[in-house]
């Protein structure tokens, strides 16, 4: 929320010589987080000149210029000649004067210059070229501001001043709950709890008519689907204003405000009802009377129909929108944004307004649904001050008489509903235990009778009406939370709880922080990415052959181009490493832990209730819930790509390969406490002859491999590409629930080597196994070195060569017990696959 200081001190004292950082540190105690400061990015000497004559000139290049003498006073050097391309104003105009050292934003800084054979002695400004606007179809004429008297603007003057640049605002973040702070009546009033500076709310007007409304004007709600029951509008008045003049500038203070706080200056009219909105908070909208066919009913919207918005596009309305219609159809949608049938235009003489209260999630849900957000929507969906629509309305009309000429007629409409605010009982020492600080009773009455509330003693403590403004004030702990926030967030003591025993991190937690930590100390970056996909993604990673698998899709995507969740986590590793290649990152070594989403075929998801709030739900309603949600386990996917180890002085880059991938394997298996059998298999997304399965415990837990060159294509990735996918939950399960490091032996370790010719059908990690099993305990570790197949070795066969090594806990070995172990691995290998060892 932006909002400009002289607006701020007509309802708050701000100290003259506080700067917009002193305001935005008493904001930021009273709970708000500040996020600038907006000032108009210009310097002077900009000052009021009169045009005392011209002469147009035509150039070569068919352009006609005017070479001026313009009077800017005899303090800033009286006649100057200016050189202006705008043909626009008129001899004994009033403009603009940027002298040369001057800097409009941009920076674009002002200096005498050589141009069209003149040396111009400085700029008239255009509107847009002082950051007023976006006009610049010509220059900024003051008659046209209603600033032609040498009273109001004195030749010579400062233009900054008489325009309002001179003016900043600060610029808040307003959380969801707080939306009484989207208005200059809310900052203001949080400045003064801040400070205790003397408050002025402009929401609290008396009018007669508040009592007894206008009438003359049919308005009506007809909400027969209400949305949770509750009704779309419960508040609707309506003024009338006759004879305006839209033709009317809108005055330099309002401008500049509206361009500070944000929001672009549109005319007289729109100008005024953007006003009062920012300065209430109280979405307004204005109508063409005239473009009106009878009276006003608010109703749902029927499906299918159509409405043409403010911006031009024909929208498909759905049968939760709510509409505002007359006679003749929709002609806008309530609280997000009018039609265009009945706007406000330069041909407006006589002005509908409305102000109304909408239902907060019914314009939730159209503004979303329409990719519609306006500062109406993001104001009625917050929740507006029921109490304002009538003050708001009159406020708007009161402008368009002052500044549009127009008269305030006595027809009108209105709808009341009731505004009943439920007491909430406070009991006393409740606030206290919670904050953790000692207030005394004055204090809590103090700091609730501050935000506007309403407190009476009780036996056991008080009974608080919070103020109409304030929706978010629902229970006690709410209550305790603005009586902390009113009287310093800074007095709240910093103190570390402690930890309840037995309530730590669980081990299937534990394990996952293990592999993540593995991973980053093997050089891989974790890349968290959307769990977003496409169907066809699923389908070609969620499964070894890439058949239809079912899906959850998403009501309201993101991204309608992927409206599914993820089977697979290796979709949006894929786009992580094509964002970071078409950066020039071409060496990538990604992971990514998180869950993935498995429908079982045939399954119905969902559940037709929704548990009440604040209240743990009971074990039958939890088993519901669990039960309408589908399986979600946690998997770890790894990238490879490029090189893994770059090109040195005296050594070549070295590319990445499956051996990379496989020791990524070995890591997350070594983190979660187990052994990861590597097989070979095919997979729809992976190169045949490079793909494997990875085991345990003959279970299945995931794959490795090499993508298909046509799937790494389609992911616009040159090169290898090598993944992994593993089911983290599963192998963390094998793992039990207690991973015993082993002790390390203080003996040397006794190696040899082995080669076996064995068929080609024999896989290595078959062979492997065998030899493992067969050399018994003392086997510490056993790699593949060698894959010979060639002269020497029987055609349709192979020769493996293993590097083994052997030790023992409590002696050296000698090789003769190295050599046993390994004839032993040999028999079972030579017994399983008819091995021999190769001479």
């Amino acid at each position: 929320m932006r909002v400009p200081l002289s607006w701020l001190r007509e309802y708050v004292d701000v100290p003259a010589d506080a700067a917009p950082e002193d305001i935005l540190a008493a904001l930021v105690s009273v709970g708000f987080e500040e996020e600038d400061v907006h000032r108009f990015d210009l310097t002077g000497p900009i000052v009021v000149g009169r045009v005392v004559s011209f002469e147009p000139e035509p150039q070569s290049n068919g352009k006609t210029i005017r070479w001026c003498q313009v009077d800017v006073g005899e303090a800033n050097g009286g006649i100057r000649g200016i050189v202006c391309g705008a043909s626009n104003f008129f001899e004994g105009d009033k403009v603009v004067v940027t002298l040369p050292g001057a800097v409009l934003p941009g920076p674009f800084p002002i200096a005498a210059r050589k141009t069209y054979g003149h040396v111009s002695d400085g700029m008239i400004a255009s509107a847009k070229e002082l950051g007023l606007g976006d006009e610049h179809s010509g220059i900024l004429r003051l008659t046209e501001l209603g600033l032609d008297s040498d009273e109001d603007a004195p030749v010579g003057a400062d233009a900054i001043a008489l325009l309002g640049l001179d003016d900043a605002a600060i610029d808040v973040n307003v959380t969801p709950d707080r939306g009484y702070a989207l208005s200059v009546r809310g900052i203001a009033r949080e400045y003064s709890h801040a400070t205790g500076a003397a408050f002025r709310d402009p929401g609290l007007r008396e009018f007669d008519e508040l009592e007894h409304p206008a009438t003359g004007f049919d308005v009506a709600v007809d909400d027969r689907a209400p949305i949770r029951g509750r009704v779309g509008a419960t508040e609707f008045a309506v003024r009338v204003v006759s004879g305006v003049d839209p033709s009317r500038p809108t005055p330099p203070w309002m401008v500049a405000r509206l361009t500070l706080a944000g929001i672009r200056s549109l005319g007289i009219l729109i100008d005024i009802t953007n006003y009062v909105m920012v300065e209430l908070g109280n979405p307004i909208h204005g109508y063409d009377l005239d473009k009106l066919s009878g009276g006003i009913t608010v109703r749902r919207a029927t499906p299918g129909e159509k409405l043409t918005t403010l911006d031009g596009k024909e929208r498909t309305l759905d049968g939760e929108d709510l509409l505002i219609t007359d006679e003749s159809g929709p002609i806008g949608l309530a609280g997000v944004m009018g039609g265009g049938t009945t706007e406000m235009t330069d041909a407006t003489r006589n002005v509908l307004i409305e102000a109304a209260i909408f239902d907060t999630v019914t314009i939730a849900r159209t503004a979303r649904r329409h990719k519609l957000p306006s500062e109406a929507s993001r104001r009625f969906e917050r929740g507006v001050d029921p109490l304002l629509p009538f003050v708001a309305a009159r406020r708007v009309a009161d402008l368009m008489v002052e500044l549009a000429g127009g008269t305030l007629e006595p027809v009108g409409g209105a709808l009341f509903g009731e505004v009943f605010l439920e007491a909430i009982d406070l009991p006393r020492g409740f606030v206290a235990g919670i904050i953790g600080i000692d207030y005394t009773d004055d204090e809590v009455v103090a700091a609730l009778e501050t935000i506007g509330a309403e407190v009476s003693g009780t036996a056991a403590g008080w009974e608080v009406i919070p103020p109409s403004w304030r929706p978010d004030l629902t229970d006690k702990w709410t209550l305790a939370e603005e009586v902390a926030r009113i009287h310093g967030l800074d007095r709240v003591p910093s103190v570390l709880p402690t930890a309840p025993s037995g309530r730590g991190l669980t081990d299937a937690q534990k394990g996952r922080r293990r592999v993540s930590n593995a991973l980053a100390a093997a050089g891989f970056v974790e890349t968290p990415s959307f769990p977003f996909t496409t169907r066809d993604s699923n389908d070609l990673h969620g499964s070894a052959s890439g058949e239809e698998l079912p899906s959850v899709k998403i009501a309201n995507p993101l991204d309608g181009q992927a409206p599914y969740l993820r089977r697979s986590l290796v979709p949006g590793l894929l786009q992580v490493a094509h964002r970071n290649v078409s950066r020039g990152l071409t060496d990538l070594a990604l992971f990514e832990v998180g869950a993935v989403f498995l429908p079982e075929p045939g399954t119905q998801y969902g559940t037709a209730t929704v548990p009440p709030l604040a209240v743990r739900p009971d074990d039958a309603t939890l088993a519901e819930l669990h039960a309408s949600i589908p399986p979600q386990p946690r998997h770890v996917a790894v990238l490879v790509a490029g090189n893994a180890s770059p090109k040195k002085p005296g050594q070549a880059a070295v590319t990445a390969d499956l051996s990379d991938v496989f020791a990524a394997v070995a890591a997350i298996g070594s983190a979660a406490g187990v052994d990861i059998e590597i097989s070979q298999t095919r997979r729809a997304a992976l190169h045949p002859g490079r793909a494997a399965a990875l085991t345990v415990g003959g279970a299945e837990v995931g794959y490795a491999g090499e993508l298909h060159p046509e799937v790494s294509a389609a992911a616009d990735l040159s090169g290898r590409v090598l993944v992994a996918e593993v089911d983290l939950d599963a192998v963390l399960a094998s793992a039990g629930e207690r991973v015993v490091v082993a002790s390390l032996s203080g003996y040397p370790a006794a190696t040899q080597d082995v080669s076996l010719v064995v068929p080609d059908s024999v896989t290595a990690s078959a062979l492997a196994s065998a030899l493992s099993e067969g050399a018994g305990s003392l086997l510490e570790s056993l790699r593949l070195v060698d894959d010979y197949r060639g002269s020497g070795v029987p055609e349709g066969s192979k020769s493996l060569t293993f590097a083994l090594r052997f030790r023992a806990d409590d002696r050296t070995l000698t090789a003769a017990e190295a050599s046993e172990a390994k004839l032993a691995g040999v028999a079972v290998a030579a017994e399983r696959f008819g091995a021999v060892i190769r001479d």
